[in-house]
């Protein structure tokens, strides 16, 4: 199986211990959530093919029907071989870009009314972002996540600074 980074991500996760499909979520939403997205459906769409490709095993259904699911050796494996590849280039999917590009046809104030309310978003994230810098003090891995992070939204903030006021009001 070609894993992709979904799918990857649930196995390094699974490397903490089985978890339910709504284990995998509350943990993907907790470790990675402010920079990779995931639905409920991808999870479980992952799990079943990761599943039937034998990269994980489906333990008995537990309270509330939660099915426990663990890691198995070609499963690490898979992990294992998917991390040690090159992640690729980034890719920019960013709606408030496509909406500045389209902003010729917006009524006058709405683009910078929108401008405002990302600004506020990002201002929020970075607060976020710096409070938890002393949560993740013994975790490079997770201080260094959080870095990023943290100058991404300063740099999102910049660029909104420097924005011109035709389009930011």
């Amino acid at each position: 199986m070609d894993l992709n980074a979904t799918a990857a991500s649930l196995l390094g996760f699974l490397h903490d211990g089985p978890m339910s499909g709504w284990d995998l979520m509350a943990t993907a939403r907790a470790r990675i959530g402010n920079f990779w997205s995931l639905t409920q459906s991808q999870v479980y769409r992952e799990l079943a093919a990761l599943q039937r490709a034998g990269l994980v095993s489906a333990g008995t259904p537990g309270a509330r029907e939660r099915r426990p699911y663990e890691l198995t050796p070609a499963g690490r494996q898979a992990f294992a071989e998917w991390l040690s590849r090159d992640p690729g280039d980034a890719q920019i999917r960013y709606p408030l870009l496509l909406a500045i590009a389209l902003g010729r046809y917006l009524a006058p104030g709405q683009l910078a009314a929108v401008i405002a309310e990302h600004r506020q978003r990002h201002e929020q994230q970075l607060a976020s972002y710096l409070a938890a810098r002393e949560s993740v003090a013994g975790d490079p891995y997770a201080a260094a996540t959080l870095d990023f992070g943290i100058r991404h939204e300063t740099a999102v903030l910049d660029w909104f600074a420097a924005l011109p006021a035709q389009i930011s009001g």
